[in-house]
Order: C-alpha cells, then structure tokens, then sequence
C-alpha cells in the first residue's frame, strides 16, 4: 500500500517538476560556462577553413574555442535568449579590443569597472541583451557577497551554494579542495579524493542530488534524470558519484579548468579556456564575426537559414526531445538531414549509456563510431555525460 502510494504522488509531482522546469529556463540565466571539453570535439569534428557550423549556444564559451580553427561560419542557438546574451556580452568585448578587459571580466569573473565595460559593448548587442545586461551587469561586482560571475545563474548559484555548505560544516575541506586542485600526479589526485568522497556523500548529499528542483537548477530536465535513472545500475547518486571519482581520479586536474572554475570562482591564465589565453585574442578578433546568435530552435533556425552545412553540435538535448516530444525530435532531423551532405558531422551526448532511444527512421541515413568515441570520451575533463556519439550523414 505504501509503494502505491508512493507512485501516484510521484505520478502528481510530475507535472509540477516539469513546470518549475520550464519556469526556471523561461526566466533564468542557466549555464554561465559550457560543460562540455571543446578538446575532444575538434579531435573529432576536424573543422577547416570552409566549415559551416551549427550549434547550440550555451555559455557560449565553446563557440569561441571553435572559431580559433578558423571556420567559415559558427551560428549558434539557443531557445533561452538569456544564454544568447552571455555570448554577445563576450563577443562585444572582443570588438572592443582590450584582452585585460576580456579576462578580467570572463577569466576572473569580475571587473573593478564593470558598468563601464557594460556601456563600452552597448553598441556591439542587440536590444535584448543590453536590456538583460543592464539589469545584471552587477554580476560582475566583486564587491557583492558571491564575488564572481561563475556563482551567477543557476549553474552558478547551485556551486556557490554547495561550497557554503562543504566548507562551513567540514573545516578541513577546504584545504582538502585546494590540495586536489594543486596535486601533480594522478596518485597524488586519488590519495586526496579518497579523503573528500566521504564527506561529499554523506546523507544530506545524497538527499540533496535526488531533489528535482537541484536538477532543474543544472539544467538537467525530468526526462533526462528518468535516463538516468532507467539505465544507470545506482541510479542518480550512483551516476554522479562515479562520474566525479572518475574525472578526479583517473583525469589530470593541471589543466581542468571547468571543475576549477567552481571551486574557485575564476579562471587562472594557465588553467582557462583556449578563447581566454593571452595568445589566442588576436585570432578571435579577426575571426569575430563569423560567429552570429539565433534566439530559437534548431528546426525553425534551419527553416529559416536553408544551407548545407557541414556540422552540427547537439549537445544533450536529444535525451529531452526523445522522451518529452518524439515529433520534434523527429522534425529537427527531418530538418538536419535535409540541410547536410555526405560527410557532414554530427555530435550528440547523452545521459544515457547509448543513442539507441532515437528511432532507425533517423539512424539509418547515419554511421556512428563507437570504438572511437568510447575510448575519447574516457578522457572528457568534464566526465558527468554518459556517453558521447559522432554521427556522420
């Protein structure tokens, strides 16, 4: 009586999950870096001078690391204009031309000056990103009680949050972080993480990644923590406890920026992102403005921007269309396919172990590459995807 009293309060939940959901990501800026190591898609997407790229925003962050390889044209999407916004804010800044500005503002997460830095990029935005930058420019405010940037939005609110707790109840964990983001050797690496998993997973932990509304936070919709759930043999926990023993264990720290940047709240010149180095900035301007920003989904951006291009980068969002709305799914292939040639290139990750939630409809007209992609993925400084796939038309 119990369990089935259990399923249908679960059963009612479930709208209500999917509602905060869509509130969060209608009103929110969600990811203020990209989770997803750029290193391992340019060894696989071999981009050139005549690439012609499709991609989902994000944080924006890796479209900048693509544009160093010279493409064509990056358009990136994204159905949140908040993430556009973060791109164009990046973008103006590189117009403007001062790398001291640039890194201050997106390497440390915060600028002694940043309302002047704000009304500086004005003129290089659209209408919806000054308005949202004008009110949020104070993220940027080192004077504020988060400091930084990278405790902004709701990536960033969750890890600030987190480390708050982490350190105000376990004393020595903080030094215990600081020595893992400092160890020289993987074994070095695994002696200290074993000192830190135990605490990370105490009970409250545990209650805490099971939570919905946390999941929401990091982006993460219902549909994708059911993946989770349905083919990962620990579940929730289990996934997120593997993956963080993995990528701290088995991955060198020297140069992950993308943990280090919440745990410490910025970037270091030496452990940040290819688009932020000193020696890169130059490229990036030349190459500026061939990256443009559409507020919409793939299909209605493909539908209005007919062409054949030669890649595509989905990142994760198959696993919410293949269990909240097939037909989309469906017509975004449909749409895909239509706008692509032999030998066009296709990167999807996913929650889940495999792709094989996607109908033979779509993967018959693709070959994929598991031996190849297994084995890279093994070595993603990010390590909290299940899987990643190439695909190539």
């Amino acid at each position: 009586m119990r369990i089935i009293k259990r399923a249908k309060l679960k059963k009612r939940l479930t709208p209500i999950h999917d509602i905060f959901f869509e509130l969060i990501h209608s009103h929110r800026l969600i990811y203020n870096t990209c989770w997803e190591d750029p290193r391992i898609d340019k060894k696989l997407l071999d981009f050139n001078a005549d690439s012609k790229v499709v991609m989902i925003t994000s944080a924006g962050c890796n479209a900048l690391d693509y544009l160093l390889k010279g493409p064509d044209s990056i358009h990136t999407v994204d159905v949140n204009p908040r993430q556009n916004a973060l791109l164009e804010l990046k973008i103006a800044l590189v117009e403007l031309g001062s790398y001291d500005n640039f890194f201050q503002m997106f390497g440390l997460g915060h600028h002694n000056r940043f309302e002047d830095i704000y009304h500086a990029a004005v003129p290089y935005m659209s209408v919806y990103a000054i308005e949202f930058w004008k009110r949020n420019i104070k993220y940027f405010d080192r004077r504020r009680p988060k400091k930084s940037f990278y405790y902004y939005g709701t990536s960033g609110d969750v890890a600030w949050f987190f480390l708050k707790y982490l350190y105000a109840f376990h004393k020595k964990m903080k030094c215990r972080v600081s020595h893992l983001l400092n160890a020289q050797t993987l074994q070095e690496q695994k002696d200290i993480y074993a000192t830190i998993e135990p605490v990370l997973w105490n009970r409250f932990s545990k209650w805490l990644i099971r939570q919905p509304g946390l999941m929401t936070m990091l982006g993460v919709p219902r549909p994708q923590v059911n993946l989770i759930r349905k083919t990962y043999p620990d579940g929730l926990c289990g996934f997120v406890s593997d993956k963080l023993r993995h990528v701290f264990t088995e991955i060198p720290i020297s140069d992950n920026y993308f943990w280090r940047v919440y745990v410490r709240g910025e970037y270091s010149p030496s452990c940040c992102p290819n688009y932020l180095k000193v020696e890169n900035f130059e490229t990036l301007r030349k190459n500026i403005h061939r990256i443009k920003t559409y507020t919409n989904t793939v299909t209605e951006f493909l539908k209005n921007n007919p062409e054949q291009y030669s890649h595509f980068i989905l990142l994760d969002h198959q696993d919410w269309l293949a269990w909240q709305d097939p037909e989309s799914l469906s017509e975004e292939w449909k749409q895909i396919l239509k706008n692509s040639y032999p030998g066009t290139k296709i990167l999807l990750r996913s929650a889940g172990a495999d792709m094989s939630f996607l109908p033979e409809s779509i993967t018959s007209g693709l070959t994929f590459f598991p031996s190849v992609t297994k084995k890279i993925h093994t070595t993603d400084r990010v390590g909290t995807y299940g899987s990643l796939h190439l695909a190539v038309v």
